[in-house]
């Protein structure tokens, strides 16, 4: 790997910019695989297609999260033998890591086939729209083998300290799941099947790109057979990382799915625009996520090179970062939510109106608090503390979110608006217990490697 790659030297705002920016690229594009599919369907199929898609997505988001976050270990750990210079290390936390996703996306293969329907049951998915989002989310789970390959191969060349080569797998993805989801769901007649395979094509065309170029561009792991071999003290050091972050992520995933549920009661039009409205909220926070994830790889590269003032300034730096870019992106969703929400339904006055109340009570001063927790669980994921992180998340989504939204909609009867006010609220906890983590001393001495 070049200098570039290196993130224990040169300018810390620069070096944070530079591996952010092809991230937020590739992030940006990959999150078009499912806004592509609302778009699509929200304008051939309609209302019902759109709700089935919002309440469908909910549930892939826990299964990315898992995947994501079991993967996060090789990021890590990757990162940390990076900044020690330690090759053999590198090449047994890739094989180890390749095993276990391969492993893990058969289990939870199986785990969504069978839960996905009575899941739906369970959040009150409104009739009409049940069949097309089960249709949707079998297809889906049968394509989780790629998402973890991808995922897999992508941590291990964000930790190596890669970020512009999964920009350049998900962009010729991308491109490809937009011309399948306008065939597939118009001419085909196919609807939210026909999306859910334009994804799961697209999302397997990434995996082998991304193969491909890591065979092809890594002289560190050479793909032979002897090194798909699991190391036990190196499966210990990625679970140590991977569970608890995959714990945080699918937490928080899943009570946003307790709170699709929350929102089908108040019917249809409510389901649809609260999914359009985390939608563009997901977007508006992506440069932010960007940022969180160089502030993990170049925490983590540090740690492992034992440069501990490094790794403060470089949290201090991407916190500044993201509170900076996270405030330009709220003021442009409070100043364009109507014409963002008008691309996904256009003949629904219904949905513009509780989709734009979403934005303005969602999208506001909560999401520049949003950026401080993330930001400092980036950094406690990064230095191998992922505890801390899936501390943070159970007390964003289980102390706050799922009960503050649910008192505030139902016994105290605000209805929707509710559960709104609840989600807004739930970052604030989490912001001041990463803070508090940060300025403490006793991660300065921990080590995983």
């Amino acid at each position: 790997m070049n200098d570039k790659q290196d993130l224990t030297t040169g300018t810390i705002s620069k070096k944070l910019i530079a591996y952010a920016l092809p991230l937020l690229a590739a992030n940006l594009l990959q999150s078009f695989y499912s806004l592509m599919d609302m778009l699509v369907v929200g304008r051939i199929v309609g209302e019902t297609g759109l709700a089935a898609i919002s309440n469908a997505s909910m549930l892939s988001f826990i299964i990315n999260s898992v995947c994501i976050g079991i993967t996060m270990g090789g990021t890590v750990l990757a990162a940390q033998y990076k900044g020690a210079k330690d090759e053999h290390g590198q090449i047994e936390i890739i094989g180890t890591l390749f095993t276990v996703a391969f492993i893990a996306a058969g289990l939870v293969t199986a785990a969504g086939l069978a839960a996905y329907r009575p899941l739906f049951r369970l959040l009150h998915v409104p009739a009409p729209a049940m069949e097309d989002a089960c249709g949707y989310m079998k297809i889906i789970c049968y394509g989780t083998i790629f998402v973890f390959g991808y995922n897999a191969v992508c941590s291990i060349m964000k930790g190596l300290g890669d970020s512009k080569s999964p920009l350049y797998f998900v962009a010729v993805a991308t491109v490809i799941n937009l011309v399948l989801d306008l065939l597939l769901v118009g001419p085909f007649g196919m609807g939210t099947e026909g999306a859910a395979c334009a994804t799961i094509f697209s999302q397997g065309i990434s995996f082998v790109i991304s193969v491909f170029h890591l065979k092809r561009k890594d002289s560190v792991f050479d793909f032979r057979l002897s090194h798909f071999s699991v190391k036990t003290d190196k499966l210990a050091a990625i679970l140590k990382v991977g569970l608890p972050t995959a714990v945080q992520m699918a937490s928080v995933n899943l009570s946003y799915l307790l709170i699709t549920g929350m929102l089908n009661q108040f019917g249809v039009s409510v389901a649809a625009a609260s999914g359009v409205g985390l939608k563009i909220n997901t977007f508006a926070g992506m440069p932010c996520w960007a940022i969180g994830q160089a502030v993990t790889a170049m925490a983590g590269q540090n740690m492992g090179a034992g440069n501990i003032k490094r790794v403060q300034k470089t949290t201090s730096t991407g916190l500044c970062l993201n509170l900076l870019i996270t405030l330009i992106m709220v003021l442009l969703v409070q100043i364009f939510g109507k014409q963002l929400i008008l691309l996904f339904t256009p003949a629904s006055p219904e949905v513009l109106e509780e989709g734009i109340l979403y934005l303005r009570i969602c999208c506001s001063v909560n999401s520049l608090v949003y950026a401080v927790m993330y930001t400092f669980d980036s950094f406690a994921i990064g230095i191998g503390s992922a505890n801390i992180a899936m501390f943070n998340a159970l007390l964003d989504a289980g102390i706050v979110r799922l009960p503050v939204s649910w008192l505030l909609a139902f016994p105290l009867g605000l209805g929707y608006p509710g559960i709104y006010i609840g989600q807004a609220l739930s970052p604030f906890l989490p912001a001041a217990a990463g803070l508090l983590y940060f300025k403490s001393k006793g991660w300065k001495n921990k080590r995983i490697l």
